[in-house]
């Protein structure tokens, strides 16, 4: 099969490309060179901007193409009217945030989305990052019908993340000690290994699958307890979980998901976030490796690559200790 990765080197990206070559396909890069420029010496790459140099791609044919950063509609639609005549399915990386109501739990693909009022945006940011993704998957969807896959993932995680949002967990619990844990320890989380997500990206190209789906697991439930557990098992931890309540946190001025990874208090416009249906994606073959292993390899990266860099997320450990003395009186 030949693929047409847009992105490549970053990331999601870079997990497709290592999935689409070690199952043996052929694979083209388009990107700006940016970005780990060196990392797949044996591809085929096309430099260019996706907003100016389009015309590079121009009459060239792939089996798929696979769209990994694609934020705002206007570019992506420079994309699809391009690359219409080049493909048999045109996969487009979206967001779980797409959904209008992210207070619902277990919410499928069929939940409303939310509103575009700006396809013409010519900037993203936190506040219209759904919606732009939404205008995004309106996009690829008129141009392809039933040659477009859209795929949805929530939180991805392990190595090459960029944002630490999830590595902040298996470092934190690794240093052992006193940790501040979020919320109900019951509460349910959700992510997906990069790995996994770009292994079943490419099952369902080499399928011609089309449709859109969830990608967020894993396929049992998954409470914060258990997976801070997992963290303190796959490093061999001391670490001590003091849990504080959602309402002791926003009473301290702690913020969900940047202060505390992973932590939305549950009655909040944005609880549900964590929980969504994957049932339609499992039954396409969407398949999650231990979250040990994933926590695991995440440590290993970290040590391997990141070594004297900061979290970009995550409490600092002088905050965590006033927390902890706040909330336990010593």
């Amino acid at each position: 099969m030949k693929i047409l990765v847009i992105g490549g080197t970053v990331f999601v990206g870079r997990h497709i490309v290592e999935a689409a070559l070690s199952s043996g396909h052929e694979v083209t890069l388009f990107n700006r060179g940016e970005h780990n420029p060196d990392l797949f010496p044996e591809v085929e790459t096309i430099r260019g901007d996706r907003a100016l140099n389009l015309e590079r791609l121009q009459g060239l044919k792939w089996d798929v193409v696979i769209d990994t950063c694609g934020y705002l509609p206007r570019v992506v639609r420079m994309s699809t009217e391009v690359l219409h005549s080049s493909c048999d399915l045109y996969v487009f990386i979206s967001s779980g945030s797409v959904y209008k109501d992210k207070s619902k739990f277990g919410i499928n693909e069929d939940a409303p989305l939310e509103v575009p009022t700006n396809l013409e945006a010519e900037e993203m940011t936190d506040e219209t990052y759904g919606e732009l993704k939404v205008g995004c998957e309106q996009v690829v969807q008129a141009a392809f019908g039933d040659r477009a896959l859209i795929i949805r993932p929530g939180l991805i995680v392990g190595p090459y993340d960029t944002t630490d949002r999830f590595t902040y967990w298996p470092l934190r619990v690794a240093a052992g000690g006193r940790v501040l844990a979020p919320g109900n320890p019951e509460r349910q989380v959700q992510f997906i290994d990069g790995r996994d997500l770009a292994e079943w990206t490419i099952l369902l190209g080499e399928r011609k699958v089309h449709g859109v789906f969830n990608a967020i697991g894993p396929d049992y439930s998954l409470s914060m307890a258990k997976f801070l557990n997992e963290c303190k098992a796959a490093s061999n931890s001391n670490a001590e979980f003091v849990w504080a309540s959602d309402d002791w946190l926003a009473e301290q001025s702690v913020n969900r998901w940047t202060d505390m990874p992973l932590w939305i208090p549950e009655k909040c416009e944005a609880g549900g976030f964590l929980y969504r249906d994957n049932s339609r994606g499992i039954a396409t073959g969407l398949k999650f490796r231990p979250v040990r292993e994933t926590i695991a390899d995440t440590l290993k990266w970290w040590q391997s690559e990141r070594v004297g860099t900061s979290l970009k997320e995550g409490l600092k450990r002088e905050r965590e200790g006033q927390l902890l003395a706040i909330l336990t009186g010593c």
